[in-house]
């Protein structure tokens, strides 16, 4: 006779899963439901005639491009910080390690100053790239840096607690086998840490897609150069145009989730190739 399982004192399976249910699609299901809602008054025609505009396809490769780029960019760097934030001590760490956290804590809106105050024309930067003719503020290599700035958190606080749980004795048993450091590091440390490095990546890509605030001052916001589909989308609630603002909403929220489905598979295959 099989023993009966003790009654737990918390909820259960089915209660649990209801309030799961009801809290996503009340926060988040919803909202996004009626995006596409809104978005249908207009019809696929005008839906076409709202996304297929020189403008809103310039919107549209500044935004995802460069988001893709400060993603990649968080990834290499992001892993660089987390490696030496886990693996190292020196004075200042602590120091270096809050400064991680500051895009989560500053208003999107102050760093978008403080990163303007920097590299505009007459800032402390962009003073010194003057002379050469490098233009940073104001034109896509200020939205860059500001995607960068605002996603690096994402990548670094992913990938520090697998660094912490990563048993030295896999590296110490390489060592042992006569690899060099570097091998090491390819061979047994970093095929572990693809499915967090991955994971960051994401997420600080995802954030860069709809970022807004530190974007908007730094852009310079001119229509068809660097005009990011946030600011497009503002642009078309302030014309009282909200079906054509929820068309661009809608078709940001499709390629987005195309996008983290195809990075999610690939890191599932990842994973499962990790353990076989």
């Amino acid at each position: 006779m099989q023993a009966k399982r003790p009654r737990s004192i918390l909820p259960g399976f089915g209660l649990s899963l209801g309030f799961t249910l009801a809290y996503l699609g009340l926060v988040v299901l919803f909202p996004l439901l009626m995006v596409f809602v809104k978005a249908s008054g207009l019809g696929w025609r005008g839906i076409f005639e709202a996304l297929w505009t020189s403008r809103v396809w310039a919107a549209c490769r500044l935004s995802f491009g460069l988001s893709i780029i400060a993603g990649l960019l968080n990834g290499v760097f992001g892993l660089l910080i987390a490696w030496v934030l886990t693996r190292y001590t020196f004075p200042g760490r602590r120091f270096l390690e809050a400064s991680v956290d500051l895009p989560f804590a500053m208003p999107t809106a102050v760093a978008g100053i403080a990163l303007t105050t920097l590299y505009a024309p007459n800032g402390w930067i962009g003073s010194l790239l003057k002379p050469y003719d490098i233009k940073v503020a104001f034109a896509p290599p200020g939205i860059l840096i500001a995607l960068v700035f605002i996603g690096l958190p994402f990548v670094v606080r992913t990938l520090q607690p697998v660094l912490e749980d990563f048993e030295t004795a896999q590296e110490e048993a390489s060592a042992t086998l006569g690899a060099t450091r570097w091998q090491t590091f390819r061979r047994v440390v970093f095929p572990q840490l693809v499915p967090a490095l991955i994971t960051g990546t994401t997420l600080a890509f995802a954030r860069a897609v709809g970022e807004y605030g530190s974007v908007v001052f730094i852009a310079g916001n001119m229509p068809g150069k660097t005009e990011i589909l946030p600011l497009l989308i503002i642009t078309k609630l302030e014309q009282y145009d909200y079906e054509g603002a929820t068309a661009l909403a809608a078709m940001m929220l499709v390629v987005s989730f195309v996008l983290l489905l195809v990075i999610n598979f690939l890191q599932r295959k990842t994973l499962v190739r990790n353990v076989a």
